[in-house]
């Protein structure tokens, strides 16, 4: 069969959605399948194809609320007119699913759609949005949700929607089955009796670090050694290759350059402020503002801002001081990052917002258990896999999971003098991930329902 997939980001980007699509994308076409993948066109994207799948870009950027900026109508026209048997498109709110929106009445093949959490479903700004999606989601053929009480599936029961399965997320069988290398902790500094924690996730600041970096420093562990290892990468920053034709003209600056240019960076800075506040509330903005303070005047900033405003570097600096605890900020390579997870004894999770933490599933892949917010649908990731416990934590009112690090810490401690508990979650995890979420057998329930069959 011949599929279309859509997404707003693809490899070499790095991300939950590149690599939900991915992988599923690389294993039909092991299975004899053909893929095309249409999404943004990237400057480090030398290549039209990746282990199989074809890629075609375009120069798009923005969603429906935002604007949408590019070659919108040769997106559009390339959807219509591509002959397939299905088309699967991943979240909406960006500009592969918002585009479609006036055209979608025209394509003939099977359209199936990931709705990916409606991150925006609370926000003012997106209120039509959401007032006309239940239209366009009768449009489509099937809906997918990854899972069973989330704002996005609960969305679509409010609105008499049935079209709908409920899917898993998964963790690569390929990374996953390998043997966990005994040399990790001795090439990273990590003594062998230390009691290792890990986080992953991009370093956003809503990702967690800091919060577990607070918990970590305040957590008592008496004579016992821990290391904390906080992975992340930088934000993706994705340099989008676009037809000098579509693009809006630029300002015309004149003489006096410099002083337009300043203007901008304030100008800039405000409006990136107004943004977090929309999104993160005044906690969020505290936090920008004490990682300012911390670049100019560490010393004064916690009388100013307060200690659950420091940001992640202020606690790193914090545990480095302290007797038996040691904390490493890491970017591990893909091989490296699922040594970490198999070497490490707790996976440690303290997201402010998510849907369907792929990290979840690959710790447990690695047969490590975790300590989870109950952020996204971390809570029935716990139930379905028996790998993880759930430390409570509050939302704010714009849906923000904020977890207190004394009591993320004292959870944390609790686990740590429970070793055989820890054992027996790793092994009930890893085995439940073998049997059911492995993407092998994920992409093969994706397979029958673009196929137009049940999964």
């Amino acid at each position: 069969m011949r599929f279309l997939f859509c997404c707003e980001f693809y490899y070499p980007s790095i991300g939950g959605v590149q690599e939900v699509m991915r992988h599923i994308a690389e294993r039909l076409v092991s299975w004899g399948h053909e893929v095309t993948v249409a999404t943004t066109a990237l400057a480090d994207r030398n290549f039209d194809q990746h282990n199989g799948v074809k890629i075609v870009e375009f120069g798009v950027t923005g969603n429906l609320v935002r604007g949408m900026v590019g070659e919108v109508e040769r997106y559009q026209d390339f959807v219509c007119n591509f002959a397939c048997d299905a088309i699967m498109i991943k979240a909406a709110q960006q500009w592969t699913f918002d585009a479609l929106w006036p055209v979608f009445h025209s394509v003939t093949a099977r359209k199936v759609f990931i709705p990916c959490g409606f991150s925006g479903l609370y926000e003012p700004t997106y209120a039509q949005y959401f007032e006309e999606l239940p239209a366009v989601l009768r449009q489509l053929d099937h809906l997918i949700f990854y899972a069973e009480h989330y704002r996005d599936v609960d969305f679509a029961r409010a609105h008499g929607m049935t079209h709908f399965s409920i899917l898993a997320n998964g963790a690569s069988e390929h990374e996953f089955n390998v043997a966990s290398d005994p040399t990790f902790r001795a090439r990273n500094g990590i003594a062998d009796e230390s009691f290792v924690m890990l986080t992953v996730g991009s370093l956003t600041g809503v990702k967690g670090h800091r919060e577990i970096a607070q918990a970590f420093a305040k957590m008592s562990i008496g004579r016992r050694k821990a290391t904390l290892i906080l992975n992340g990468n930088a934000p993706p920053r994705p340099n989008v290759q676009m037809n000098p034709e579509n693009l809006p003209a630029r300002p015309v600056v004149g003489v006096f350059t410099r002083l337009w240019a300043l203007a901008r960076r304030f100008l800039g800075l405000a409006f990136r402020s107004f943004g977090v506040l929309r999104r993160e509330g005044v906690a969020g903005v505290r936090q920008r503002i004490a990682a300012l303070m911390v670049g100019v005047s560490g010393r004064f900033a916690p009388y100013f801002m307060g200690e659950s405003a420091m940001p992640m570097e202020h606690w790193i600096e914090k545990v480095r001081k302290m007797p038996g605890k040691q904390v490493l900020v890491t970017d591990f390579d893909r091989a490296e990052l699922v040594q970490a997870y198999m070497a490490a004894d707790l996976f440690v999770f303290a997201s402010n917002i998510e849907y369907s933490p792929l990290v979840l599933f690959e710790t447990v892949a690695a047969g490590t258990p975790f300590l989870s917010v109950p952020v996204g649908n971390a809570e029935e990731i716990a139930r379905w896999t028996g790998g993880g416990v759930i430390c409570p934590a509050p939302k704010d009112e714009r849906g923000y999971t904020r977890v207190n690090p004394v009591e993320l810490g004292r959870a944390i401690v609790g686990l740590m003098a429970k070793p055989e508990v820890l054992r027996a979650m790793g092994q009930t995890g890893r085995q439940n991930w073998s049997a059911r979420y492995t993407w092998f057998a994920i992409a093969k329930q994706y397979e029958r329902i673009l196929a137009g069959q049940r999964p």
